[in-house]
């Protein structure tokens, strides 16, 4: 069985390491913590590390290139892996990335979707040449009740979160990171079994 690949998409950069839209590297970070491993090896222009999870080899990668390329470094790297692709779906990548209609504090785990506006993934998408792949979308959108146009667009994803809100979004990636490894173990279905909550409605239903 070959090496699992899981990609946080964001971008490079400190001045985005605690925005909305850093929310895969966030996540890609707080795996690698758990696990004692620091992303630092360059490989296929991302940031990587290997790890083990669930009796398995697990790569952790954060691109280096802009969220809008992200598909450069991820389709290096399934290629580089050598990735198998069983009808026109990679086996063994997860995708971790954030979704404005999603609200904080939330995520949701499909095995195929459409990138529904989001750059990162349509990036993914472009150069994989599908939609057929697994993810988890992390919610980094307004909470219930907050004024209409609040948390809205590139200026909001790009604006370092608050104390407020890096407060709500901690325990999500505690909660990503143990959706991560059932994927890892079990697939993506028994992941989506445990961590979609049938009681939540999702926007746009994508």
């Amino acid at each position: 069985m070959g090496a699992f690949l899981v990609v946080g998409l964001g971008n490079p950069g400190i001045e985005y390491q605690f925005t909305p839209h850093n929310a895969g590297f966030l996540a890609i970070d707080r795996i690698a913590d758990n696990l004692g491993a620091t992303v630092a090896n360059r490989r296929c222009r991302a940031l990587t590390a290997k790890v083990r999870m669930a009796g398995r080899d697990v790569i952790l990668a954060k691109p280096e290139t802009f969220m809008n390329l992200s598909g450069i470094s991820v389709g290096a790297l399934v290629d580089e892996l050598e990735l198998e692709f069983v009808d026109n779906s990679p086996r063994n990548l997860l995708v971790l990335y954030d979704e404005l209609d999603l609200p904080l504090g939330t995520l949701r785990v499909r095995e195929r979707g459409s990138p529904a506006g989001h750059n990162g993934a349509r990036s993914v998408s472009g150069v994989l040449g599908t939609d057929d792949w697994a993810r988890i979308r992390i919610g980094v959108g307004p909470e219930a009740g907050a004024p209409e146009g609040m948390r809205r667009g590139k200026d909001y994803l790009l604006t370092p979160m608050g104390k407020r809100d890096l407060a709500a979004i901690d325990p999500v990636l505690d909660r990503v990171a143990r959706a991560v490894e059932v994927v890892v173990a079990q697939g993506i279905g028994a992941a989506m079994n445990e961590f979609n909550r049938r009681d939540e409605t999702e926007p746009g239903g994508k």
